[in-house]
Parts: structure tokens; C-alpha cells; sequence
């Protein structure tokens, strides 16, 4: 009995009178009593000792071992001697114990409060029921949502970003102390009002590190005049590779001239092993024909965009009109040259067939060449495809070996059969092999950037813009930023003067992003921890919810 009392949730203000054990249903139940004599108002917090009643409450408390607790708790009711006070008769209070009309003690509603604010609802109520907890998920994110929101306290430094709720329709703003590294407010979207008015209840804010959304170069102009805005040097490097990116794609055919001329540098190896060609066999004529009719259908939108657009017709006109995309007329509105179609950057690479690679070169180099043997030896390794696949790659084994289809091959010496580990080469792909620092760059890059600019003169101005800038962003010479905006501004190519257009118009964020030290990286890493609790949650993820969860876990 004494040790039963030492366990009660407050031995000071309640006192244990008798226990019951059900083996059982493996429970205990508590019959405590108060030991207070007086009692305080909760209207008018006056003292009185007056008892109108008693009754009993009903609470849940942390197990014990495998025994569940039940605490039957006697209380009073007394009246208030205050004649003024509205309220009459009020129950005695156990601040200690528990809350007014709860079901369970304090020390158990915050046991489950850590973990819905952990785990959130489903997974959280999977660990109680472990834990011998009986709650709902419901109930677990009812208490999540009751904690107040930690004080957010004076902010010097800040970065913010935009999150997605809801990927291409909803979005929020995520606000980070840079300073002391630790989120401190969600935003319901990412307009420029509503930066506004968060900045403005926080004025002590000297610098804001942002991206180059111009709804928060505004939101911070009007809510912070006065503080610095420093554009992010990421978002910087990624808008000049999406302007390098599109010079590239306008010259779709000298990337695919560098890249035949790469692959076949790389199937001449010393040791006279022949690599498996990074594309399928030689199209069909009649896949061809297909391809050039595609090409001459694109070619025609593309040509009668150029056409409305010359006749004064906007952008989402032309797009209804011709019934394609308003992204796409877009794309076509940036190119004066027809764009040609990449191909998949991805090609040989997700095929079904991947994971058995290893294992079909192996039977191959030795001496197994007929296709359907191979297709029967992988089904059991687990291989769901069909067999029309599996005899693709093996036509590509044969002609990196020079054999015709339905030639005696097994009488001749072969040379060994490896799988290339190269990427095809795509504009994107270009383009960000060009903005590598020099010093994570290979020998083979060298060579591909040499090809690149080998093959047409805008090519080469186009890197030659892209390293320069690269380099003042990545080395911080702000004294380097007039001479190359003056630079891109006389340049032949229209994507590199609407850069350098963008650039002027958020000059001072520019160069105080090439000038200082601040960054928006810690505000990225809090975003994808966002992403994961936002995609942990489901639908569930509302604002307050989700806005809970991220700044109070620890």
C-alpha cells in the first residue's frame, strides 16, 4: 500500500484509500481521495471551505508493467462565499493531476502529446497500443494541436522559401533564424501580403536571404524596407542554368554530334572489350517514317506559333488557338531556332531488364547467345518483363560485337562484352557540366566541354558567360558583376540578355548574394524535413497541424 502511494501522480494533494486488482483484464484501479481543505474559485480565485458535495471522477494513468491503471478520483464541490462572484458552485481543482472534465491524468496526456507530436496519428497510435496506451489517432493530433506555439523572440537574420502543399497548386512560405539555424513560422501561401504582415510584426529583422521570386522581393519591401535582401547563390547558379540550358536545347543536334563522338571515343577501350552501345539497334523504316511525320507536325506548330505571335497575338491566345500547352508556346516563343526533341535522358537505364544486366553479360561472354535461353534462365531470378525486351538488348550485344543478325558466330573468337557506365548527354545534363567548379571536373569532362564549344560560336559565348558568372557567384567578386552584366547585355544570344535583364532588376539582392557570406541552405534542409513529415501525414497535414509538428519536434 505504501509503495502503491508513492507512485500516485501527486502525493501531496490526494491521498491512496484502497486498490483492486483484476488478473484478468490485467488492471489496477486507484481509489484516491483529496486531501485539500480549502478550495479556490476558479472565477473569482477567493478561498472558501464551504462543501456543497462530493462525487467521482474517472481518470486514466500510466501503466504499470503490463497493467493498465485506472484512477477513481473523490472530489468535492464547494460553494463560493463571494456574493459578486457569478459562479456559485464550483468543483475543486487538482492542477497537479489533472485538467477540468479530462479523462486522464496530466502525466499521461503528455506522454501521448510526445508521441502525436513524433509520429503524428497512425504511427503514433501503433507505439501506444505497444506501450499499452488505449487512444485513437484523432486523439493524438487533438492533443498535438493544443500546444502553444513556441515565442519566436527578436530575429536579426532570416531566410524564407516557398514550400509545396500541394505540388503545382498550393504553396506556403517556410521563415528560418539563420542565426541560431531553427525554423520559426509556416506561412498559409507565398504571396507578397503575407510576408508583409509577418515582417512587419517583427521589425527588428536586418537581412533576408530569399530566392528570386518576385513575390517576395516585394513582400520583403514592403514589410521590411529596410532590411538587406540577399539572393540566394543556389538560385542564382540554377537560373543561370536554365538560361544555359536553354541555348543548349536550341542546338539539340551538335549535343547529339558530342555525344556520338563521345560514345565512340569510349567504345575504343586498350583492353579490347567492346561496350554495349548506350542506344537501342538502328530504328525501323517504318519507325522512322513515323518519327519524321512527328517531327514535320511539330515543326508546323511551331512555325505557326512564330506567326500569331508576329500578328500581335499573346501567349494564352496562341495556345487556345492551337491547342497546346501555354508552357509550350513559351518554349517555342524563346527559340528563334525549332527545338528538336532530346530523347529520353534516361534510356537503357530504367528498363525492366536492368537489374539482370550483370548477369546476362555474364552468360553472354560465356557462349550463351540465343535470346530465349536467356529470357527462361532470368524469369526465375525474378524478372517480370517479356521476352520482345530482353531480345532488344541482345540485339544491342550483337552489334557491340559487329555480329549480323542469324550469323555463325559461335566458330569465331569474340572480344568480352562490358555494360558502359556513361549517361546519355542531354542539354540539362550539358548545361550543368559546364557550371561544375574546376576543380570537381574530370578529363572527360574537359573533353566534352572542348567538343561543345567546338561546334558552333554560341555554344562557346554561352559557356564562356556561364563559367565566368559561375565563378564570381561561386568565388563572391562582386567587383566583377557590372563588367559581366555589361557583357551579357551586348551578347548575340536572348537568353543570356533576359538573364542579365532579371539581374538588373534585383541588382542590389544580387550583389549582396555574390558580397556576403549568408545563404538560404539551412532553410533547404528544413524544407525537406517539411516534405517528409507534410508526406508522413497525408491530408491531414493542415496548417496549424503541420505547423506544430515541425517547430516544436526537437
Amino acid at each position: 500500500m505504501e509503495l502503491l502511494a508513492h507512485l500516485l501522480p501527486d502525493t501531496t494533494h490526494i491521498q491512496l484509500e484502497n486498490w483492486l486488482l483484476d488478473k484478468t483484464l490485467f488492471a489496477i484501479r486507484l481509489i484516491v481521495s483529496s486531501t485539500q481543505a480549502i478550495a479556490k474559485c476558479p472565477i473569482c480565485s477567493l478561498t472558501t471551505h464551504r462543501i456543497h458535495s462530493r462525487y467521482e471522477r474517472t481518470l486514466a494513468d500510466l501503466p504499470w508493467a503490463d497493467y493498465s491503471i485506472t484512477i477513481q478520483l473523490r472530489v468535492r464541490k464547494f460553494f463560493c462565499i463571494n456574493n459578486l462572484c457569478k459562479r456559485r458552485i464550483f468543483t475543486e481543482r487538482l492542477a497537479s493531476v489533472t485538467v477540468p472534465w479530462a479523462r486522464r491524468t496530466l502525466r499521461m496526456a503528455q506522454r501521448l502529446t510526445d508521441i502525436g507530436l513524433a509520429l503524428g496519428g497512425a504511427a503514433g497510435v501503433r507505439l501506444s497500443q505497444r506501450l499499452g496506451f488505449t487512444v485513437s489517432r484523432n486523439t493524438l493530433l487533438s492533443f498535438v494541436r493544443q500546444i502553444p506555439l513556441p515565442s519566436v523572440g527578436l530575429l536579426s537574420t532570416i531566410g524564407v522559401d516557398d514550400f509545396c502543399f500541394r505540388k503545382g497548386q498550393t504553396y506556403g512560405t517556410i521563415v528560418v533564424d539563420l542565426e541560431q539555424n531553427r525554423p520559426v513560422a509556416l506561412l498559409k501561401d507565398r504571396s507578397a501580403e503575407t510576408l508583409a504582415e509577418w515582417l512587419k510584426a517583427h521589425p527588428n529583422i536586418k537581412i533576408v536571404s530569399r530566392d528570386r521570386a518576385k513575390a517576395y522581393e516585394k513582400g520583403i519591401r514592403l514589410g521590411a524596407q529596410s532590411a538587406i535582401q540577399v539572393a540566394d547563390r543556389f538560385h542564382l547558379l540554377q537560373n543561370l542554368a536554365e538560361t544555359l540550358y536553354q541555348v543548349f536545347d536550341m542546338h539539340g543536334k551538335a549535343i547529339k554530334v558530342v555525344e556520338e563522338t563521345r560514345n565512340q571515343n569510349e567504345a575504343t577501350r586498350p583492353d579490347g572489350a567492346a561496350q554495349v552501345p548506350l542506344q537501342p539497334a538502328i530504328p525501323t523504316t517504318q519507325q522512322q517514317e513515323l518519327a519524321f511525320k512527328r517531327r514535320t507536325r511539330r515543326e508546323a506548330l511551331y512555325q505557326q506559333v512564330w506567326d500569331l505571335h508576329s500578328s500581335g497575338w499573346s501567349a494564352p491566345a496562341i495556345a487556345r488557338f492551337v491547342g497546346i500547352s501555354p508552357t509550350t508556346v513559351f518554349r517555342y516563343l524563346r527559340t528563334p531556332i525549332f527545338p528538336e526533341r532530346q530523347g529520353r535522358s534516361d534510356s537503357g537505364i530504367r528498363s525492366l531488364v536492368s537489374p539482370y544486366k550483370n548477369y546476362l553479360l555474364k552468360r553472354w561472354n560465356e557462349g550463351c547467345h540465343e535470346a530465349l535461353q536467356l529470357f527462361q534462365e532470368i524469369q526465375p531470378l525474378g524478372y517480370k518483363g517479356s521476352y520482345d525486351t530482353v531480345a532488344r538488348y541482345v540485339r544491342r550485344l550483337r552489334s557491340s560485337q559487329g555480329i549480323k543478325t542469324q550469323q555463325w558466330y559461335s566458330i569465331k573468337s569474340l572480344p568480352k562484352v562490358i555494360e558502359p557506365n556513361i549517361l546519355s548527354l542531354t542539354p540539362r545534363r550539358a548545361a550543368w557540366l559546364v557550371l561544375r567548379s574546376f576543380e570537381s571536373r574530370s578529363a572527360n569532362d574537359e573533353k566534352l566541354i572542348t567538343l561543345l564549344m567546338a561546334q558552333h560560336p554560341n555554344l562557346a559565348e554561352a559557356m564562356e558567360l556561364s563559367t565566368s558568372f559561375g565563378q564570381l557567384v561561386r568565388q563572391r567578386q562582386p567587383e566583377q558583376l557590372d563588367s559581366w552584366l555589361a557583357q551579357a547585355n551586348c551578347s548575340t544570344l536572348s537568353p543570356f540578355r533576359r538573364f542579365a535583364k532579371s539581374l538588373r532588376e534585383d541588382y542590389d539582392a544580387v550583389k549582396a548574394g555574390v558580397t556576403l557570406s549568408i545563404s538560404n541552405g539551412p532553410v533547404e534542409g528544413h524544407i525537406n524535413r517539411l516534405k517528409m513529415l507534410k508526406r508522413q501525414m497525408y491530408g491531414r497535414a493542415k496548417l496549424d497541424l503541420l505547423e506544430r509538428r515541425f517547430l516544436l519536434a526537437t
